[in-house]
């Protein structure tokens, strides 16, 4: 599908929401197509009512009569074929648009920065991909349909009723504006009552989401009346919001009833007197009847486009917010591919800070040679996994500068660095999917036989044997029907397919027995020969084969060295050395 260039910055929301049309524009000119012809028919039938009234009854041609009859009917088959076309293609249009903005709203997500996920829960995100998109379909379909036929059809009645009586078509034109402006007056409020159903929506969808994701957090404390008390808080808040929107909606159909039984009256009444001054036929009055009635439905069409704007906009408006959200770390114009990387990494005078307010890091320089294997040790919160997650440029440095083969992370695409760095992590996420596309997520065209060599490397593959369907065992939502430590090897297996030449292990083996660690930790050590390799380690007996060691707390680097120099400094490294020890002694005692 050709890729439409889109300025979501300057473009109006209506303007973006009309350029995603393009794409179906067959679709779209036969959804219109029968809706004209719809109103066609519709505007035909009061003129052969009156033709019917002032020539053939009168005049005794009735098998004329009857076969004009014979025609409306097949006409009316016709115009009832045209609406399932129209019933049929609208909404495929409208899912076809749809489906095109929910597309280029998660391709932007994933463009988005990690702060950004920081800053944003999942259910609000989720809401904004689907029940925000909802009504896009609706109004994607109906909104222009109902607009051109609705306007096609009171106006065409309104030309023919002038050519019968002017003065009343008069009236009946003078009418139709004042209901559109109190149309156009009340719809402000219903959009602003259905932005507040969304946002509420939204918030209700992440108190599931929490509440789903953390159920068997809450049934182990016993939780689940507190749970229920949060889920009911969010309901109530989002039934609430409700009523504010049915209020501005029942308004709004109060008048437009009022309106149309007005019509009805106004139009008998005044063509009544019209009869009595010898004006007017009756016949006349018919047709304006039969016309007034033609007008119901373009008038409802109307109204109901009204709602179908405000909740169909109230979601476009969100829609636009996020696509308007620029990451903060994004590719220069110039950026160029990291290409056979040597895996020298440079931490020049690094500071950061989350949000520019959190300081984590201060002035951290570090020099790690190619393929040099490098532990970074500390207290929690000393700033280690955040120096490592700026290294894949996940957040941007504050201050300093990190290179890699002697090229500023920040002048090369981010794909580039992220194809050339593998990374495990001590918080394991898997895909709600089998084992064998959980580890072939490493590099998605492996084959077969790779991902069983892979498997066999991280030591999971005589577990994956073991299980009923083998590699085409489903693991679960985020794996929960593995073992932490299955969990935490078929991720080792993913980075083994992946084969980058840097490594970055934060926590990789927390979640193995030490039988299991002893065997993962010989495969890391065949996987780091040859790789720059950073070890993030709380437990110190997984960074024995670590030519260098490096100690950070409060954000600065206090220690560097081999385990030997460190020992004999008797610092931080020592101290936690020393403390491990007696633990492990202690738990043998």
């Amino acid at each position: 599908m050709k890729t439409v260039s889109r300025d979501f910055q300057h473009w109006s929301p209506l303007k973006i929401f009309l350029s995603y049309f393009g794409s179906h524009k067959a679709l779209f000119a036969v959804d219109m197509g029968c809706a004209i012809c719809i109103a066609l028919i519709d505007l035909a039938f009061p003129l052969v009512t009156r033709k019917a009234l002032y020539d053939l009854l009168p005049e005794g041609k009735y098998r004329i009569f009857f076969a004009l009859m014979a025609g409306v009917v097949f006409f009316y088959v016709i115009r009832a074929l045209l609406n399932y076309i129209v019933c049929l293609f609208g909404h495929l249009f409208g899912i076809r648009v749809e489906a095109d903005i929910r597309r280029d709203l998660f391709t932007h997500m994933q463009e988005m920065s990690f702060d950004f996920y920081d800053g944003n829960r999942t259910g609000q995100l989720m809401s904004r991909l689907t029940s925000d998109l909802f009504e896009l379909t609706e109004l994607a379909h109906h909104g222009p349909e109902d607009i051109v036929t609705s306007t096609f059809t009171i106006v065409g009645a309104l030309i023919v009723m002038a050519g019968i009586r002017w003065e009343l078509a008069l009236v009946v034109g003078i009418m139709i504006p004042v209901f559109i402006a109190v149309i156009m007056a009340m719809r402000n409020n219903m959009s602003r009552a259905s932005a507040a159903v969304k946002q509420k929506t939204g918030h209700i969808n992440t108190e599931i989401e929490s509440s789903l994701s953390g159920i068997r957090t809450a049934k182990a404390f016993g939780n689940e009346e507190v749970e229920s008390h949060r889920f009911n808080s969010a309901n109530e808040q989002f039934k609430n919001s409700k009523n504010g929107f049915y209020k501005a909606m029942g308004l709004f159909n109060t008048s437009m009833e009022f309106f149309l039984t007005s019509l009805n009256v106004v139009v008998i009444a005044l063509g009544g007197w019209l009869i009595m001054r010898n004006k007017m036929d009756y016949r006349d009055l018919v047709t304006f009847s039969l016309y007034i009635a033609t007008f119901v439905s373009p008038m409802r069409k109307l109204a109901s486009f009204s709602e179908l704007f405000a909740n169909g906009f109230a979601g476009l408006n969100r829609f636009v917010e996020v696509m308007r959200t620029q990451p903060s770390v994004r590719d220069r114009e110039n950026a160029r591919d990291l290409e056979a990387v040597k895996g020298h990494i440079q931490v020049d005078n690094v500071s950061f800070a989350y949000d520019g307010d959190l300081a984590v890091l201060h002035n951290v320089s570090l020099d790690i040679a190619p393929g040099e294997t490098v532990a970074i040790v500390g207290p929690s919160g000393g700033g280690k996994s955040t120096l490592c997650q700026l290294i894949p440029r996940f957040y941007d440095v504050s201050s300093g500068a990190i290179r890699i083969d002697g090229q500023d992370i920040r002048d090369v695409t981010q794909k580039s660095i992220h194809a050339s760095i593998g990374i495990v992590q001590q918080e394991v996420f898997l895909f709600a999917d089998t084992i064998f596309e959980n580890i072939r997520y490493g590099r998605p065209d492996a084959t077969e036989a790779e991902v069983i060599a892979a498997a066999k490397q991280a030591e999971i593959y005589e577990d994956i044997l073991a299980m009923p369907d083998g590699f085409q065992t489903y693991v679960g939502e985020r794996g929960t029907l593995l073992s932490g430590g299955q969990k935490q090897r078929v991720a080792i297996a993913r980075i083994f397919l992946k084969n980058p030449p840097i490594l970055i292990l934060d926590e990789a083996t927390s979640a193995l027995d030490s039988v299991t660690e002893a065997k993962i930790q010989r495969a890391f050590d065949n996987l780091a020969k040859g790789r720059t390799t950073l070890i993030i380690a709380h437990r110190l007996s997984t960074i024995r084969s670590a030519q260098r060691i490096v100690s950070i707390a409060d954000g600065v680097i206090t220690e560097c060295g081999s385990h030997e120099e460190l020992l004999q400094k008797d610092g931080i490294y020592a101290n936690l050395y020393k403390t491990q020890n007696a633990l492990a002694l202690e738990n043998l005692a």
